[in-house]
């Protein structure tokens, strides 16, 4: 129990990404007792406070007002309340509302504590069978512009295994598109609806499996994971040739100059120099 005067905690709470049972019994009894839950989507997170008779107040905190209700939250957490934040399935903050609200209660001198539990992004590593002693997070690449460009150049880059989330509709595009920067035979991994009735691993390179995905859309959530790739030696002579690939093409020198800092290495004088060659 929090000392008369003492601050609050803000308490980090894991959820089921979709089997019940995964839910932990320090979950359970941290929900019950807090002062509050802080949810996504209240109305979803209420199913699952039911289900395990918890009647603690849910009120609602998403990227839509987590500006507005953080200094609130906040306040009450120094009058010594205890705060509890989920998200709709799995950690918050991965990928999930919440950064915001962890910073300020930092800042205030409140006390952030974990509870740990389901995680689509560990649940996915550790069934894929890829190497899992290093690997990358991206969460949600950006769906356009530059931004996906450097994501995607990142991926390319890696020399261990990169996680990504994304839409069930958009799994093949984005497989298509890493294919096509050059990743057609690294080993790809997409595990879909994890933990529940339909549970799916589906291996093969990059390549096989955006032809996969493309002929039948998955269903349900998606993780994808991307096996690491061999640094090649980057030289001039390669770099003038990928960038005579790119402009016949039709890209245009400032794409040209983009890729090849980006998903080349290449020195920017240098590429701009490439770029511009006839």
């Amino acid at each position: 129990m929090t000392a008369p005067g003492a601050p609050g905690a803000l308490y980090i709470v894991s959820t089921p990404i979709g089997n019940m049972g995964d839910m932990s019994f320090r979950a359970v009894e941290v929900l019950a007792s807090a002062a509050l839950v802080v949810a996504e989507d209240t109305r979803h997170s209420r199913r699952l406070l039911d289900h395990y008779q918890i009647t603690t107040r849910c009120s609602s905190y998403h990227e839509h007002n987590e500006a507005r209700e953080t200094p609130r939250l906040v306040k009450r957490l120094e009058e010594g309340e205890s705060i509890a934040l989920i998200t709709d399935a799995g950690t918050p903050l991965l990928s999930d509302p919440g950064a915001r609200l962890v910073e300020a209660a930092i800042a205030a001198g409140v006390s952030v504590v974990p509870v740990p539990g389901a995680s689509a992004l560990l649940a996915a590593l550790v069934g894929s069978g890829l190497a899992g002693e290093h690997f990358t997070f991206l969460g949600f690449l950006p769906r356009k512009g530059k931004e996906r460009l450097r994501a995607l150049a990142v991926i390319m880059q890696l020399e261990h295994t990169a996680v990504i989330y994304e839409s069930p509709l958009r799994v093949a595009a984005t497989l298509e598109e890493l294919a096509e920067c050059g990743a057609s035979t690294r080993t790809a991994v997409v595990a879909r609806e994890l933990t529940k009735k339909f549970e799916e691993f589906s291996r093969g390179t990059i390549a096989e499996l955006a032809v996969k995905f493309a002929e039948s859309p998955p269903r349900g959530e998606v993780v994808i994971l991307i096996g690491g790739g061999v640094r090649e030696t980057v030289t001039e002579e390669n770099l003038r040739a990928a960038a005579q690939g790119m402009r016949a093409d039709g890209s245009t020198a400032r794409d040209i100059v983009e890729r090849l800092t980006s998903e080349h290495g290449a020195a920017r004088n240098l590429a701009y120099r490439l770029a511009h060659e006839e």
